[in-house]
């Protein structure tokens, strides 16, 4: 007969060093302060994403580390917001982050819940999606 050793205490170990925690950890500093440095450090060199902007130049796959710098300005001139993770679950080739981002959108108040799934490849971040759970209707004021 198997001992059950589980104690209900995540393995802080784990928690705290999973890919999905440092994806997540790097691109919430991308959006909160514009530093894109650590979330660039993780991804592939061919690394795509796509996001929910209501907007024809962001609709798609979006491709590369200078796009997702240009994401990050874009993002920041109308948008400032903290990103509090409520749920997090990844496997070796995928990781899911639900957030509730609370901040303003041009200087009216903002609160959503959002989704971020990365896909891994390996130990680096091959892609991203983002899901929103209250459409954007526009950035403009």
């Amino acid at each position: 007969m198997m001992k059950d050793n589980y104690t209900g205490q995540p393995n802080v170990r784990d928690v705290e060093t999973s890919l999905c925690r440092r994806a997540f950890q790097a691109f919430r500093s991308a959006i909160e302060v514009g530093d894109t440095t650590k979330f660039l450090a993780l991804v592939t060199e061919e690394f795509q994403f796509s996001i929910p902007l209501p907007y024809d130049d962001w609709k798609g796959k979006q491709v590369g580390k200078q796009r997702f710098k240009e994401l990050v300005s874009f993002e920041r001139e109308a948008l400032r917001v903290k990103l509090t993770p409520l749920i997090e679950l990844y496997d070796v080739h995928f990781g899911v982050v639900v957030f509730q981002a609370q901040g303003t959108l041009n200087t009216q108040p903002y609160r959503n819940e959002l989704t971020v799934v990365f896909e891994f490849e390996g130990d680096q971040i091959k892609s991203f999606k983002e899901f929103v759970g209250m459409p954007l209707k526009s950035y403009e004021k």
